[in-house]
């Protein structure tokens, strides 16, 4: 299928590893100009040689900088104007007894995961309107709707993204501007890849029967019973981003491998 999104400009923040990186690559491969971000210029410029090896024909630009604080938001802003395609990716997550959660904690997991999509929601959002197109899509997570209990600051911004989103969408009404969310379960990101090597290594078991333990006993609801791969995800925000999703607005798409077993 063709996602119709040749020369649309697009922005994936957080895209150096993981599912950004993922979504990155396939909004290249769809013939999109994809702007890669990440904190560094290194990174950026790794990720950047990923993608080309697999698209050398890429549209790709290069935007290193924090996107959590205003300023970096600004100077993206000044340096590219208008976007077609907003992915707010960017975001951290940190297990941790709720007991120990202090306020700078509960601040900087708000600030990144949060204010980062508020603030660049509201650069771009009213140029899509002007425009009549545009898509804006928060990577949320199934977190989001059962907040985990060893991270319960991180999954409380994950709701965040998603009333954020529905409340976007109410602004762009009888427009061909979209809002969504997008849902993951767990997924074989680069962070989650090394934490099961650890414990691999710590417990002395294979990484698959780490894999195997982990939806066992932590995400026994899972029917895919596996980590989501990164591509998987990717798939459903190329299509979501596209002209072809134009009826999807204000939803909370889930591609978690069946963890939540709420109908709606």
């Amino acid at each position: 299928m063709k996602y119709q999104l040749e020369n649309k400009r697009c922005l994936v923040t957080g895209s150096t590893a993981g599912i950004g990186l993922a979504i990155a690559t396939t909004l290249a491969g769809e013939g999109a100009e994809v702007i890669i971000n990440g904190r560094t210029d290194d990174r950026v410029a790794e990720a950047i040689e990923k993608i080309e090896k697999q698209f050398p024909k890429a549209k790709l630009r290069a935007f290193a900088g924090d996107l959590s604080q205003p300023e970096q938001v600004t100077e993206l802003d000044e340096r590219f104007q208008a976007l077609d395609v907003l992915v707010n990716n960017l975001g951290i997550y940190e297990p941790k007894p709720f007991k120990d959660i202090t306020d700078a904690d509960w601040q900087k997991m708000i600030e990144v995961n949060f204010f980062s999509g508020v603030r660049l929601s509201r650069t771009f959002l009213p140029g899509m309107l002007n425009r009549n197109w545009g898509r804006i899509i928060f990577i949320s997570s199934e977190s989001g709707v059962q907040i985990p209990a060893e991270m319960i600051h991180y999954g409380v911004t994950k709701t965040m993204q998603i009333a954020l989103a529905r409340g976007l969408a109410e602004t762009t009404i009888g427009t061909g501007v979209t809002v969504n969310s997008v849902l993951p379960g767990p997924t074989r990101s680069e962070g989650v890849e090394g934490f099961v090597k650890d414990m691999a290594a710590q417990q002395g078991k294979s990484t698959a029967d780490i894999e195997k333990d982990f939806f066992k006993n932590v995400r026994p609801s899972s029917l895919l019973q596996r980590f989501a791969t990164n591509e998987e995800v990717a798939n459903l925000v190329a299509y979501v981003a596209s002209p072809l999703s134009s009826a999807t607005n204000g939803a909370a798409l889930r591609v978690d491998g069946g963890v939540v077993r709420a109908i709606l």
